[in-house]
């Protein structure tokens, strides 16, 4: 699951809350042990998901950096054949 929650930080363009959101989500989905809660637990979950978010993105605006920011395309260029070695044995 957690291979999913990638970095956001220094990223020209920035990220987004869709991207933010979804980190969230994977971290308290791995964090509870559980993609789907249930009904009794679906408000817990909900709220932990909002309130990761929001820290994450507080993280994101409170973080500095000199280097340049870092391309999507290229990073995920990049991504892409560090998997096709991985999965190319």
């Amino acid at each position: 699951m957690c291979r999913n929650i990638r970095t956001l930080h220094n990223f020209e363009p920035p990220a987004t809350q869709d991207e933010v959101g979804a980190a969230a989500l994977q971290y308290v989905r791995k964090v509870s042990g559980s993609t789907h809660p249930s009904q009794a637990n679906q408000a817990a979950f909900d709220a932990a998901v909002a309130k990761v978010a929001k820290a994450t993105q507080e993280l994101l605006d409170a973080l500095v950096t000199t280097a340049p920011a870092k391309d999507r395309e290229v990073e995920a260029a990049k991504a892409q054949a560090r998997a096709q070695a991985r999965y190319a044995r």
